[in-house]
C-alpha cells in the first residue's frame, strides 16, 4: 500500500527540471488547435454567409423576387434606404426591413421544379403503361 501511495505522489509531482518552457509548449499548441478548428468550422463559415447575404441585401432592386424570414414571398415594389415595400398580392404591399429579406427567389429555379415533376410524372406513367402490357 505505502509503494502504492509513493507511486502516486509521484504522478501527481511537477516535473523534475522545474517546468519551464518545455512544459508550456504542448498547452500553447492544444490551445492554437482549439482556435483553429474553432476559426475554420465557426467563425469562417459565418463571416462568409454574413458577406453573401449582405451583398444580396445590397443588390435588391425592383421586380426581385423576394422571401422574407417569415416565409412570406413577394415581388420588390420600392427600395428604400432601410427597408423595402414587397407586392404579396393584387393589393397587398408590405414593408419589411432590409435584414428581414432572406434570399431572393429565381424564376429560373421554379421553373425548373416544375418541369422535373412533370419528367418524373410522365416517367411514372410509362411505368405504370409498361407494367400494364
Amino acid at each position: 500500500m505505502n509503494g502504492l501511495l509513493n507511486s502516486y505522489a509521484l504522478l501527481m509531482a511537477p516535473p523534475a527540471g522545474g517546468g519551464g518552457a518545455e512544459s508550456m509548449l504542448p498547452t500553447l499548441f492544444t490551445f492554437g488547435a482549439v482556435f483553429a478548428i474553432f476559426y475554420f468550422l465557426i467563425i469562417r463559415p459565418q463571416n462568409k454567409k454574413q458577406k453573401e447575404t449582405q451583398r444580396m441585401l445590397g443588390t435588391l432592386k425592383k421586380g426581385d423576387k423576394v422571401q422574407t424570414i417569415g416565409g412570406i414571398r413577394g415581388v420588390v415594389v420600392s427600395v428604400k434606404e432601410d427597408s423595402i415595400v414587397v407586392k404579396v398580392d393584387d393589393n397587398a404591399k408590405l414593408e419589411f426591413v432590409r435584414s428581414a429579406i432572406s434570399g431572393i427567389i429565381d424564376g429560373k429555379d421554379a421553373k425548373d421544379t416544375k418541369e422535373s415533376k412533370k419528367a418524373a410524372a410522365n416517367k411514372k406513367d410509362e411505368a405504370e403503361a409498361e407494367v400494364a402490357e
